[in-house]
C-alpha cells in the first residue's frame, strides 16, 4: 500500500498540502471533481491521507500527480519517496468452474437418455416387423389341378393379399440446444487490476489478472466492474463486443450492469 507518512520538509503531509492549496484557490471538492473527472470521495481520501480506501496502489500516484498539477503544487520530490508495496495476487475463486465429477455425470446422463430414446423408437418397430421377417413363405406349385380347370375364371383367381409396408425408424441424434451466452465475458490480453462486485455489494473478483485469463458472469451475477489497464481487456456482452471508451478515464474502465445485462457508466 502507499505510505501516507511522507511529508515535505517544514510542511504538512501530502493531503494537507493539497487541501491547503485548494482552499487558497477558493475551490470546492465539486469544482475539482468536475475538472479532473475524479469522484469527490477520492479527493477527500487524498486530502485525508487515507490512501488505502482509494483502491489499487497503482492508481494512487497518478491521482496525486493530477491533483497537484491542477493546484500548482510541486509534489514530485515527495511522490518519488512514496513507496508502493508489492501486491500479491489475491486468491481468486472461480464461480463458473464445473467440477470433473459433475462433467462426467452430465455426459453419462446424456448418453443414457440417448440410449433410452433410441430403444423406445427401435424396439416397437422391430417387434412389429419380426413376424414378417421370421416367417417362411410356402412354395406353391405352378401346375393347375384338373378339378379346377373347369371352374369359372373368377373363382380361379384368388384375392390378392394386402401388402404391408415395413416401418423404418430414424435413430439420428437429436439436435442439441445452442449454449446460452453469458451476460458478461472478460478476456485479458495483458495485466489488469480487476474489481467485480455483486448487486449486494459483496466482492466477486479482486486481484491482478494476466494475459490469457478469462472470466464469465451470468445475468444478475455482477453489478459493478472496475478494470485497470482497460485497453488490455476485451469485454463481451451476451457474446457481442463492447466499446469501453465511453466508460474509461485514464485507461481505467468503470461501469455497472443492470438486471437485463445492459451497461452504464459509474456515476461520481
Amino acid at each position: 500500500m502507499l505510505s501516507n507518512q511522507v511529508a515535505p520538509d517544514g510542511g504538512g503531509s501530502l493531503g494537507a498540502r493539497l487541501k491547503s492549496a485548494r482552499e487558497r484557490a477558493g475551490l470546492s471538492h465539486a469544482d475539482v471533481s468536475a475538472r479532473l473527472k475524479m469522484p469527490t470521495r477520492v479527493l477527500q481520501a487524498l486530502e485525508a491521507d487515507d490512501l488505502q480506501q482509494i483502491g489499487a496502489p497503482v492508481f494512487v500516484r497518478g491521482q496525486l500527480r493530477s491533483y497537484a498539477r491542477l493546484l500548482g503544487v510541486d509534489l514530485e520530490p515527495e511522490l518519488d519517496r512514496v513507496a508502493v508495496a508489492q501486491l500479491a495476487p489475491s486468491q481468486l475463486v472461480s464461480h463458473t468452474h464445473t467440477p470433473r465429477y459433475r462433467r462426467v455425470f452430465e455426459q453419462a446422463t446424456r448418453r443414457a437418455i440417448y440410449i433410452v430414446l433410441t430403444a423406445a423408437i427401435a424396439v416397437p418397430v422391430w417387434l412389429a416387423t419380426r413376424p414378417h421377417l421370421g416367417s417362411n413363405l410356402a412354395v406353391q406349385s405352378l401346375e393347375v389341378p384338373a378339378n379346377l380347370a373347369a371352374a369359372p375364371a373368377a373363382d380361379a383367381a384368388p384375392a390378392a393379399a394386402p401388402q404391408r409396408t415395413p416401418l423404418v425408424a430414424s435413430i439420428a441424434p437429436l439436435p442439441s440446444a445452442p449454449a446460452a451466452q453469458p451476460a458478461l465475458s472478460l478476456t485479458f490480453t495483458g495485466d489488469s487490476w480487476v474489481q467485480i462486485y455483486a448487486a449486494d455489494g459483496s466482492t466477486l473478483e479482486q486481484g491482478l489478472l494476466g494475459a490469457g485469463e478469462r472470466r464469465s458472469y451470468a445475468a444478475g451475477e455482477a453489478a459493478r466492474v472496475v478494470l485497470g489497464n482497460s485497453s488490455a481487456v476485451q469485454v463481451l456482452q451476451a457474446g457481442q463486443p463492447v466499446d469501453l471508451a465511453p466508460f474509461s478515464r485514464a485507461n481505467v474502465a468503470r461501469f455497472t450492469l443492470s438486471s437485463d445485462g445492459s451497461l452504464a457508466p459509474v456515476a461520481d
